[in-house]
C-alpha cells in the first residue's frame, strides 16, 4: 500500500516509475494510477515459495534489461532477508526503502542465517529511507555510515469521513499472529480487565493463528466478551475504528504501526506497549504506552482509561497529530529524498557532511 500511495503521487509529478514485483495467480502487467507494474518470475506464481525464488532469480536480469532507461533504482526491502544488496549489481544510483527488518525473526523461524544476509545488504547501501525512527536507529547500528531519511506512512484519507464517537467496545485490528502481534498477551490482559469494562473486545483481521485465537477465547471462557469480526477494509474498517472507545496494539515489535495512526485519525485513543516505533507515533495526550509485555499493566491501563473522563479531548489531540501523516506531504518528502540521492550517488564528492546522521523527514 505504501509503495503504491507514494508512487502514484510521484507519477503525477512527472516521475516515470516501473515496479518489479512477484507473480501471483492471475498476474498481469499493467499501468495503475500512472505506475507501471511488471510481475516477474516463472510460471503462474501459485505458491509463496515459488514466487519468491523466481523473483530473486529474475530480479538482477530484469533490472539489467531496463538499466539504460533507469536513473534511480529503489530497492524496497522484503521478507525474509530484507535486502538483496542491490547497490552491488544495479550499476545505477540505488536507494533503499525500509518498511521492516524481520530477518532475525525469520532466521529463528526457518533456522537459516537470514540476518547475516540482511546485515551484509544494509552495509552495501549508502542511503536509505526508513518509515520510523526506530527502524532508522537499527539501520544505523548495522551500518554507521548510512544516511537515513525517516519518512513515515500516511493515513487513508477515507478515515476522515467518519465522526468519532465515544463507543463501548475495545478494538484490535491486525494480522492474527500470536508472536508478532501479541494476541496471547491481549487475551490474557483482557481476561483480567473485562470485568471492569462494559463493552466487548472486538478483534478484526485474518491470519495464520485465527483458529488458535478462537480456541483460546473459548478455553479462557471469554466467548461472551470477545467478538472476532474477520477481515475489515474500507468504510467498514473506518466505521469500526470511529465507533471504538479504545484501540489496543499489543505487538511485541512493529516497524511503524499504521493501525495506531489510523485510529488516532478516527478519533480513537490508543494503548500500546512501550516499544520502538510504536511509542514515537503515540505522543502524550493522544494515548498511552505501558511497560513492554507487562500483561497486568496492560489490563489495568485498559480498565482505567476505559472509564476515564475527558476521552473526547484525547481523541481531538489524536486527530490533530494524525493529520501530519498525509500521503501528499510524505510523497513530496520522498521525491526530495530521491532527487538528493540521485545527485549525491552520482557525484560522491557532493555528499553533505551531515549525511552520517539519521534525519527525520
Amino acid at each position: 500500500m505504501r509503495t503504491h500511495e507514494i508512487n502514484r503521487r510521484l507519477a503525477t509529478k512527472g516521475f516515470q516509475i516501473t515496479v518489479l514485483t512477484t507473480r501471483y495467480p492471475g498476474w498481469q502487467e499493467r499501468v495503475e494510477d500512472g505506475v507501471h507494474y511488471v510481475p516477474i518470475g516463472f510460471g503462474k506464481g501459485s505458491s509463496r515459495l515459488t514466487r519468491l525464488v523466481a523473483y530473486i532469480a529474475r530480479l538482477p536480469f530484469e533490472v539489467c534489461k531496463r538499466r539504460s532507461a533507469t536513473e534511480l533504482v529503489v530497492e524496497d526491502f522484503f521478507a525474509p532477508f530484507s535486502t538483496m544488496a542491490a547497490p552491488l549489481w544495479t550499476k545505477r544510483p540505488t536507494i533503499g526503502v525500509v518498511q521492516w527488518l524481520h530477518a532475525r525473526d525469520k532466521a529463528r523461524q526457518y533456522k537459516l542465517p537470514l540476518h547475516w544476509i540482511e546485515r551484509l545488504g544494509v552495509r552495501k547501501h549508502r542511503r536509505l529511507i526508513s518509515v520510523s525512527q526506530g527502524i532508522g536507529d537499527r539501520l544505523k547500528e548495522l551500518n554507521p555510515d548510512l544516511h537515513v531519511d525517516v519518512i513515515g506512512n500516511g493515513v487513508d484519507p477515507g478515515v476522515w469521513n467518519n465522526q468519532p464517537r465515544l463507543g463501548k467496545d475495545v478494538l484490535f485490528i491486525g494480522r492474527l499472529e500470536y508472536g508478532h502481534k501479541g494476541l496471547d498477551l491481549l487475551l490474557e490482559a483482557w481476561a483480567h480487565a473485562c470485568e471492569r469494562v462494559e463493552g466487548k473486545l472486538l478483534i478484526a483481521g485474518t491470519g495464520p493463528d485465527e483458529e488458535r485465537l478462537r480456541t483460546s477465547v473459548r478455553d479462557k471462557g471469554l466467548s461472551e466478551r470477545v467478538q472476532v469480526l474477520g477481515w475489515l477494509s474500507g468504510e467498514k474498517k473506518f466505521q469500526v475504528l470511529s465507533d471504538a472507545r479504545l484501540l489496543v496494539v499489543p505487538s511485541r515489535h512493529e516497524t511503524f504501526g499504521l493501525v495506531a495512526i489510523d485510529a488516532l485519525a478516527a478519533g480513537t485513543p490508543v494503548i500500546a506497549f512501550d516499544i520502538p516505533c510504536l511509542k514515537e507515533i503515540i505522543p502524550p495526550g493522544t494515548g498511552w504506552v505501558v511497560e513492554a509485555f507487562d500483561v497486568l499493566a496492560l489490563a489495568d491501563e485498559i480498565a482505567s482509561r476505559y472509564s476515564q473522563t475527558g476521552l473526547e479531548h484525547v481523541a481531538e489531540q489524536g486527530r490533530k497529530f494524525a493529520a501530519g501523516y498525509n500521503w501528499d506531504a510524505l510523497a513530496d518528502k520522498q521525491a526530495q529524498a530521491y532527487r538528493t540521492a540521485l545527485t549525491e550517488l552520482k557525484n560522491p564528492q557532493t555528499r553533505r557532511p551531515q549525511a552520517d546522521h539519521a534525519e527525520r523527514a
